[in-house]
């Protein structure tokens, strides 16, 4: 069964840090390429930051210079180390999955991880 499981959510302060997991199970973790989407309240799903399977990295500018993503392949898990957090960030985080072969796309997601910025 596959499965991605989000942990570290929860309320900081402005300026304050966090960090998010994503533990993964079910599949070959390192053929992935990984993701953290987010969404706000009242808004659409938004695009954060991707790590490739081969450890490329790229982030939205909304958060460029503030939040890290990173995996590690013998733990299955991937991570999204986010600092200096505005009241902007507050969303429910997801964690998803995506691997495109010639024939089909695989695509999971996690049940999301609640971030709430506020003082």
């Amino acid at each position: 069964e596959v499965q991605l499981v989000e942990s570290g959510g929860g309320l900081v302060q402005p300026g304050g840090s966090l960090t998010l997991s994503c533990a993964a199970s079910g599949f070959t973790f390192g053929h992935y390429d990984m993701s953290w989407r987010r969404q706000a309240p009242g808004k659409g799903l938004e695009w954060v930051s991707t790590i490739k399977s081969n450890g490329a990295t790229t982030y939205a500018d909304s958060v460029k210079g503030r939040f890290t993503i990173s995996r590690d392949s013998a733990k299955n898990t991937m991570y999204l180390q986010m600092n200096s957090l505005k009241p902007e960030d507050t969303a429910v985080y997801y964690c998803n999955a995506v691997r495109a072969t010639t024939t089909q796309t695989y695509n999971y997601w996690g049940q999301g991880t609640q971030v709430t910025v506020s003082s």
